[in-house]
């Protein structure tokens, strides 16, 4: 990987606001992905998470569930920190569209019906985090200083 690409991947000229998006969706996602992965706060761990995937027709369940899990919960994580915001806010926001399409979209918009209004949500933080990068508390903006 050369120095150009890793420079353009992490340099951000946002300010704060990111900072505030980051930490949330941070929060949220890795307490998702705790669910999926480790069954932590009431969630099914990754056997039960696979099992239900597969009976919504995301096959292999338990490579699904590893897949959405390690992307929410080492996502989360990466926005906290600020480190690697661009590509772990475009899995995210990835994940998200999966979400969406397979669970939520035909209960409509409302949270209230199992709706996407949530995943929405969580979409456009992830895709304005992939375009403004970590802003001026983070990770990669350390990084980007020292290359």
């Amino acid at each position: 990987m050369n120095n150009r690409f890793l420079q353009s991947l992490i340099a951000s000229n946002a300010g704060w606001t990111p900072l505030a998006l980051r930490l949330a969706a941070g929060v949220i996602f890795m307490a998702h992905g705790a669910q999926k992965l480790f069954g932590w706060f009431g969630g099914h761990g990754l056997e039960g998470t696979g099992q239900w995937m597969a009976s919504i027709g995301l096959e292999p369940g338990l490579l699904m569930a590893t897949l959405a899990g390690g992307a929410e919960f080492f996502g989360g994580l990466a926005l906290i920190l600020g480190l690697l915001i661009r590509p772990a806010a475009v899995v995210l926001a990835v994940t998200m569209v999966v979400a969406i399409l397979a669970v939520h979209i035909g209960n409509g918009l409302f949270m209230s019906n199992n709706g996407y209004e949530f995943g929405l949500s969580l979409l456009a933080i992830s895709v304005a985090l992939a375009v403004s990068g970590s802003g001026r508390l983070g990770l990669d903006r350390r990084l980007a200083s020292q290359s």
